[in-house]
């Protein structure tokens, strides 16, 4: 009965993602997030080993419902001013709607709730809100350019997503400052290319799903369960860490792909200095990401033999060889496929 209530909430929540991104009527995509939302809170309590669990759902909803009502309110008003030349309040409203959508999808500056909510929940449910939760928003957002105001937005996502990364022993949080740090450059693609930000984010959740599978598999919440050798073997550290590191956007993996794309499409617009910054600003995520590689293969440690036993087996192994192996030689083999072309 539990699976099947749960197989309902997962349909209606992916309902009102399509409601959201097909309307043509900003109160038909108000209409969709909120069925979005309504479905994914008894999603996020269906955890009860985790006794944060009720907790992240109670800031998740009160976070997305103060959103969604300053959202109506900003409808409401645009309706009412349409006819008039009220250009400041216009200007206003327009400010008004993107903050509440850059808060729904958890851009900074509106990030405070992200990584609080990510932390009590499950893996599965914070791939879904580190990916399927951002495109009704996101969508919405394309719709909405404002430059000074993406580009501030654009800014602080970088600098928080890597500055509050560096001093992380949660796992789950760092993948939280991971996804607004990407989110800033899926915001920086969008002020150049529709397709773009598409793109980047298929990549990212992609890269997202192929390190939360092994996470998810072997139980992995905090970096002081990898530092214990024994619940697993080197091989699989060695491709979670990878994963990593093409998360991060280092080359030669497949992360590195839609930060290629994006700079070339800045480059060939002379956008240098926000360039400048992003680039700079990713260093400092590969930078953490790197100390915590570089520090759990590096030191050694003892292995008890009764603890040798790896669960990881035959069909997950397979499929993670062939996420991780996509993930980490995916770049190489898009640079031949278009070399070929």
């Amino acid at each position: 009965m539990k699976k099947i209530s749960n197989n309902i909430f997962l349909f209606t929540l992916i309902f009102g993602t399509f409601v959201t991104i097909s309307s043509n009527s900003w109160l038909g995509a108000w209409m969709g997030l909120e069925i979005n939302l309504l479905s994914f809170i008894p999603l996020m309590n269906d955890n009860k080993k985790n006794l944060l669990t009720s907790e992240s759902s109670l800031k998740y909803f009160l976070t997305q419902a103060f959103a969604s009502s300053i959202l109506l309110f900003a409808i409401i008003m645009v309706m009412f001013l349409y006819n008039n030349n009220f250009f400041l309040i216009q200007k206003f409203n327009e400010i008004l709607i993107l903050s509440t959508l850059l808060l729904k999808s958890g851009a900074a500056p509106f990030h405070f709730w992200f990584p609080e909510v990510m932390e009590g929940l499950s893996w599965i449910n914070g791939l879904i809100l580190m990916t399927w939760q951002k495109i009704a928003p996101m969508m919405l957002i394309s719709y909405n350019f404002m430059y000074n105001f993406f580009m501030m937005s654009i800014i602080m996502s970088m600098l928080i997503g890597s500055l509050g990364g560096l001093n992380q022993s949660s796992i789950r949080k760092l993948m939280a400052f991971s996804s607004i740090n990407h989110l800033g450059w899926m915001l920086l693609a969008m002020m150049n290319n529709e397709m773009l930000w598409l793109t980047y984010f298929m990549i990212y959740s992609f890269l997202s799903f192929s390190i939360i599978f092994m996470l998810n598999n072997f139980k992995l919440f905090y970096f002081n369960q990898i530092f214990n050798i024994s619940m697993m073997n080197p091989i699989n550290k060695l491709f979670i860490f990878l994963n990593l590191l093409s998360l991060g956007g280092l080359p030669p993996f497949l992360g590195f792909l839609p930060k290629w794309l994006v700079i070339q499409s800045l480059i060939s617009m002379n956008q240098l200095f926000i360039l400048t910054i992003s680039v700079c600003l990713s260093l400092i995520t590969l930078y953490f990401y790197l100390r915590l590689s570089y520090s759990i293969f590096m030191l050694n440690y003892q292995k008890s033999s009764w603890l040798l036993k790896n669960n990881f087996n035959n069909k997950m192994s397979s499929m993670s060889l062939i996420l991780n192996f996509s993930s980490i030689g995916g770049l190489i083999f898009i640079s031949m496929i278009y070399m070929i072309m």
